[in-house]
This record gives structure tokens, sequence and C-alpha cells, in this order.
């Protein structure tokens, strides 16, 4: 076989065989592949797509260019992990490791840093003084063995044609592909050795997915590439027309995580949406491993980790043994609060624009190795839906008082009103 004629063959739209797509794959890792010759199969996946039998071969060859974890340190215990497609606001996963871990499953959730305007979980713990994302297989494995769950980088040795990949497609404009993302989500997961998986598919003008069909059609091809692979996969499609939570940056995220884990904050609305949506997320995993008969006593107990404090005692061992130091709630830049200057009713939110102002205060990366600053954020106080009346507080900036002035005009025009009522967004789809 040669490359050339294979890409010739995609970029007419003609269907690869396992065979082919293998070469490929193998020839990219070995060296006899060029960089530029998978950038031009990545460019004419994403013009051309993929069948389900092609995704299915992708997925498989990138998997088998690394190894696999190993099963044996769970024995009987059942493994499950959550993967979304990313959000501003979404903190999800440090809730749900160790909540999952005190109902008693393991979680061994490889995870990743901040993409554009999406905070990266990893980036999030790391405002943990001492967190460590770089645990090997060794301190893995004692990690799940002694507490049940772990959030870590993923290695040179996991699905390293993804990672390579991803890098290519990162810098020639072709990441906005179903059959390139379907592989590089499930190469490594499927890398996890897991008994279940659950997708948070995210649509909206914040997400990834910002159409409807879109994000559907992305749930259906990484549910079926996920069962083709021998792992039970559930998706969820979730909101993204405003940040989840409110709090949005590192450090604010992480403290707002520990207060859903601490059973606080049950009052605030924004909150809720965050802590629902880890729960509904959690239900899926506890029936799929039949740890719960269903979504009913799921939510028994899960709400029971919360309100004793089993699922908070799982997050200071999960931190403990990854070498971090919690030591109460993270310091956070100086704050400033941002009132509404009329009455009305909440009708959008521009969370790009906020997600925007947050990389360029340091709270995200502008190019590959920025340094971040962990205390800067945002705080909603309002979401889609809510009543405002003039001198309100809509949001709460942190960062220093030099910035507060330039970004306080910006963040509230993010804000728009309208002068009736506007319907509540439902949090799932």
């Amino acid at each position: 076989m040669l490359a050339a004629n294979l890409l010739v063959k995609k970029r007419e739209g003609v269907e690869l065989t396992d065979d082919e797509i293998r070469f490929l794959i193998d020839g990219f890792c070995r060296g006899s592949v060029a960089d530029y010759q998978m950038s031009a199969l990545a460019m004419a996946v994403c013009l051309r797509g993929m069948s389900a039998g092609e995704t299915e071969s992708l997925t498989r060859a990138m998997l088998e260019s690394g190894d696999l974890m190993r099963r044996e340190c769970s024995a009987d215990t059942p493994r499950v992990d959550k993967h979304s497609t990313g959000g501003l606001g979404d903190k999800v996963s440090i809730v749900l490791a160790p909540l999952l871990a005190a109902c008693g499953v393991h979680v061994p959730m490889i995870s990743g840093r901040g993409l554009g305007l999406t905070g990266g979980t990893l980036d999030k713990l790391e405002s943990i003084s001492g967190f460590r994302t770089d645990l090997d297989q060794t301190e893995s494995e004692t990690a799940l063995q002694q507490v049940g769950a772990f959030i870590v980088s993923a290695s040179e040795k996991i699905a390293p044609a993804d990672r390579r990949l991803y890098a290519l497609r990162d810098v020639t404009g072709t990441v906005e592909s179903i059959p390139l993302i379907t592989a590089s989500i499930l190469s490594k997961k499927l890398a996890a050795n897991l008994d279940a998986l659950v997708m948070d598919v995210k649509v909206g003008s914040a997400a990834f997915m910002t159409e409807m069909e879109q994000a559907r059609a992305l749930a259906d091809s990484i549910c079926r590439v996920g069962k083709a692979c021998g792992l039970p996969t559930s998706v969820l499609i979730s909101d993204m027309d405003q940040p989840l939570g409110a709090a949005v940056g590192n450090a604010i995220e992480i403290n707002e995580s520990v207060a859903i884990l601490k059973g606080e904050l049950r009052d605030d609305p924004l909150v809720e949406r965050a802590r629902e949506l880890t729960l509904l997320l959690c239900a899926e995993l506890l029936t799929a491993t039949n740890v719960a008969g269903d979504s009913a006593a799921a939510r028994v107990l899960l709400e029971r980790a919360l309100a004793d404090g089993s699922a908070m005692e799982k997050f200071l061992a999960m931190v403990h043994q990854q070498s971090g130091r919690w030591d109460g709630p993270l310091d956070l830049a100086e704050r400033m609060t941002i009132e509404a200057q009329q009455d009305g009713w909440v009708e959008q939110i521009q969370s790009r624009e906020i997600g925007s102002v947050i990389v360029e205060l340091g709270g995200g990366r502008r190019r590959v190795g920025d340094p971040i600053d962990h205390s800067v954020g945002v705080s909603m106080n309002v979401q889609v839906g809510d009543r405002v009346s003039r001198g309100q507080p809509l949001m709460d900036l942190y960062c220093s008082n030099e910035q507060q002035n330039d970004y306080a005009e910006r963040l509230r025009a993010t804000l728009r009103l309208a002068d009736e009522p506007v319907e509540l967004r439902p949090l799932t789809m």
C-alpha cells in the first residue's frame, strides 16, 4: 500500500478498509507516514466524512497504538468514566469522580487542559497547591485501590496516535470532524478498560457543537462506536448557551465544586444546575453497571454520599493521594461587583465573550505553554430567564484592581435584557 494512493481514495469520498486505516495509523506512529500526509488525511475526513465502519476502525487503530491500563487493580469493582465536549464553567468532573468513588465504583479519569475558551479540568485542579496530574501507572493503580478515583493527564503511552494527530488537527483547521472527535475521545476512554462511559455533549453558543443537529450526530456516533468496541456508552445532551453553575475560572470553580460536595449553596439556582447535571451523569453510570437498579435508586445512593460527607472525604483523599494540599477555599483575586443599569429579564448571556475575558485576564491560554493565573474568574449571579432590577448585582469579577474597570463594561454587555419575561432554559435536551 502507498499512503498517497489512500489519501486520493479518501479525498474522492471512497470508503477506506480496516487494513488501509491501520496501515496509515501504524505508519504515522512509525514515521513512514509523514505528518503532512496525516494532515491531508484529516482534511479529507473533514470534507468527506467517514462511515460508521471507518470510524470504528480508526478508533481501534488509535487505541492499539498504545497501552491499556491494567484492570487487575480494580478486581470486580466496576470502572466508569465521564467525558464532556467542554463548556464554560463545566466543573462536573471535579464533583463526579469522588462522588462515584463514594458510591463504590472506580473512576480512572483521564482529563485535559483548557482548549480555546473552554477551561480544562487539569488546570482547575492545579489551582490546589501541589496537586499532581502526572501520576505513573503504579501511582494511578494505587490511587484506585486506596481512594477509588484519580484525575490525570494522558500519558504518552495511552493512544499516542491520537496525541500526535490531535496536535496536527489543532493547527490545520481539522478539529471539527465528528469521526475524528469520536475516535479521539473513545481511543483514550477504551484504553482505561472501563465498564461504562457517559458522554456529556454540550450544545449552544458557548459549546463546541452550536446546533442541536451537530450535537445529536456526535452523540449517535460516540454511542454507536463505543458499543461496537465493547464499551457500554450513554449520552446526555446539555445546555451550553450560558455558563454551567455560577463560577467560571480555575480556583473559583474548585471552590464551587467543594461547596457542592459539602452540600452548600443549595439555595443558589445556578449552582443547583451544576449539581443536578452531575447527579444525572452519575446516575447513568451507576445504573449501567448495576450498582443501582434504576435512576431513582441511584439518586438515593448519590444524595446519601453527599449528605453523609463521604463524597467530600473521597475528594480530600484524592487530593492527598495526588500530592495536593487542601486548606479550605482557594484564594481569589480582588472582587468587583458588576450591577445592572436597567430593569428587565435576562434574555441572553454571551458566554463566549465571558470566556474571552477570562483568557485575556490569564485564566486561560492563548498559546500552548502559557502560564495560568488560577485566581481570576467570574461568578454569575443571574441566569437566562431571571428578572433583574437596576442596581442588582449581575456578576462578580475577580482580577487585579488595575484590570477591573477595563473589563467591567465588556462583561456587563454580555447580558442582553428583554422587556418581557423569558422562558427558563432546560438543563438537558
